[in-house]
């Protein structure tokens, strides 16, 4: 995979050569470049922002200067390469999440646009996909930043970590929270076994593989209700075996045709059924 991520601060992207991002790029699993927006500016000021018409406070990034960057990072699709998906990091964007992450990581070439102050104005978008590129904007959260750098950095190590031979053990993919399952992980213990009067939950010790499997399912279905209902209101009741639908019944949870919901306070007989 190809990424280019322009930004006015480029040293902000300086922690992509640490941990694994930086040893996939270091052995050419993610072609990964930084490029500062500065270098498609045509005046002496090398100026990228100006004020926003309708007047209000701040400045708008010009669209002329992103257009050039865009429109060289883009041109490999041109030359019979794959045309580069654009994400744009913005806090008015559809809130990224692992399902992002994963299409992303299917991708060829991605090309980051990290905006700053008031963001990039709104026909660089406008101007790219009516011209055919596929255009993401994407929030990492409900928070305003004051650039698109950090959450560039978010989404590069979420798709960088998912590339083949990036992660040394592909299994500890599958169990972490927000995988396929749909549910957070379950809570994780290492040596010593007795800390701080606190001990490692004797099932673990056991060396018995399917308890020790099923403690975590339960684990993971509890610390989602109780953390995230949300997500196990998106459970799908068909991809649940009798014991989760017990445990979820324990938690408050039941069977609304193929939804879980909650109970209702003052109906435990719903729970019971």
């Amino acid at each position: 995979m190809r990424i280019d991520v322009v930004t006015i601060f480029p040293d902000y992207l300086a922690a992509l050569d640490l941990s694994l991002v930086g040893k996939a790029r270091r052995a050419g699993l993610l072609d990964l470049r930084v490029h500062d927006l500065r270098a498609w500016t045509a005046d002496r000021h090398r100026t990228v922002d100006d004020t926003p018409f309708g007047g209000g406070a701040g400045m708008v990034m010009r669209p002329d200067v992103w257009g050039r960057a865009l429109d060289d990072l883009t041109r490999a699709g041109e030359d019979g390469g794959p045309a580069a998906h654009i994400i744009v990091p913005t806090p008015s964007g559809e809130v990224f999440t692992q399902r992002h992450a994963e299409t992303l990581a299917t991708e060829e070439h991605l090309v980051v646009a990290c905006g700053r102050y008031e963001g990039i104005d709104a026909r660089v978008v406008e101007h790219h996909r009516a011209a055919g590129y596929r255009v993401s904007e994407l929030s990492i959260g409900d928070y305003v930043l004051n650039g698109g750098e950090v959450a560039a950095l978010v989404m590069i190590e979420a798709v960088g970590r998912l590339l083949p031979g990036v992660v040394g053990n592909p299994e500890s993919l599958v169990e972490e929270s927000h995988g396929a399952a749909g549910l957070l992980e379950y809570p994780v213990y290492t040596k010593p076994p007795a800390w701080a009067g606190l001990e490692v939950p004797e099932v673990l010790l056991s060396g018995h593989h399917a308890r020790i499997e099923r403690w975590r399912r339960d684990q993971a279905l509890a610390r989602t209700a109780a953390r995230r209902p949300d997500m196990v209101a998106a459970l799908e009741v068909a991809a649940l075996d009798r014991h989760d639908l017990d445990v979820l019944a324990g938690l408050g949870w039941v069977v609304d045709g193929d939804r879980l919901r909650r109970a209702e306070e003052g109906t435990p007989g719903a729970v019971a059924e």
